[in-house]
């Protein structure tokens, strides 16, 4: 009886240090979003006070509208949504087709290849800025969205061929068997077999691919000169003048940029984490 209740004290201490340690880290992660809702809601003037903040002496609602008029939201928005939904549609196709290959297809040098490609993960952007750089000046695709949404047809990134690769070693290869027994050639099994069987994977890369060029501001910033051209995530640098930063239109930016990120995750998040759960069970 002790002993017993010695074990449901230990057990309860553990999981109350687990709840007290998982609140900080949500905290932590939170505080910069709920900073920069917060920011985007002081009137002008108050949002550098020191000590912070956090809640406003009066709610300023007019710094939605003053960055809304201040840069051309909607140009921003239409080039963003062009590069999020075609890169989105051509690592879905590519990855996949390539994850196909080197989950299902034996070839010569197959290990040796796929280990090559994960050798990429580790470089880093920086690495090859300036090779990509040259390279799009020559087909004179600087200042073109070409750049930032073509290259997305030749195999995308190399966490998703592996994310998508490792899913497609759970699947039975007696799917493949059965649809080459009806005469399916490779590329109809991995459209019409392994495909619609991947969609937790895909919805994975999915959510990763959106948020990645929804947000990125490295590349449109090297390949792109127009205003015309320019992305959501450069519209940020309208705001920062040589006399001035508007902060808390600023944040009222980025707080509107961030919204369909957080709406397309709570839609796909049952999706994203079975994904997640689902892959990498497979290590052959």
């Amino acid at each position: 009886m002790i002993r017993s209740q010695h074990m449901l004290s230990k057990h309860l201490t553990y999981k109350t240090v687990v709840y007290v340690l998982l609140i900080i880290i949500v905290i932590a992660t939170g505080l910069p979003l709920i900073y920069m809702v917060s920011t985007s809601l002081k009137p002008d003037g108050t949002e550098y006070d020191f000590p912070i903040r956090w809640i406003p002496e009066r709610f300023a609602w007019e710094n939605y509208e003053k960055a809304f008029s201040a840069v051309p939201v909607l140009t921003f928005f239409k080039n963003t949504i062009i590069i999020v939904v075609v890169t989105l549609i051509g690592e879905l196709l590519s990855s996949s087709l390539v994850a196909y290959g080197f989950a299902r297809i034996r070839f010569p040098g197959r290990t040796f290849l796929f280990g090559l490609m994960l050798s990429t993960m580790m470089m880093p952007f920086f690495v090859t800025m300036i090779p990509l750089f040259i390279l799009f000046r020559a087909f004179r695709w600087v200042d073109t969205l070409y750049p930032l949404t073509i290259p997305a047809f030749f195999g995308g990134p190399p966490f998703f061929i592996f994310l998508l690769r490792q899913f497609f070693l759970t699947l039975p290869k007696d799917l493949d068997d059965a649809a080459r027994i009806d005469g399916a050639s490779y590329f109809r099994i991995w459209w019409s077999v392994l495909l619609p069987l991947a969609k937790p994977a895909l919805s994975t890369v999915a959510v990763l691919s959106m948020v990645a060029h929804w947000n990125d501001f490295t590349g449109p910033l090297i390949l792109l000169n127009s205003e015309e051209n320019f992305t959501l995530a450069l519209g940020i640098r309208l705001f920062q003048h040589w006399h001035r930063t508007y902060f808390n239109q600023m944040m009222a930016y980025a707080t509107m940029m961030t919204i369909p990120v957080l709406a397309v995750f709570f839609l796909f998040q049952k999706h994203f984490v079975k994904g997640i759960s689902m892959t990498g069970l497979a290590g052959r």
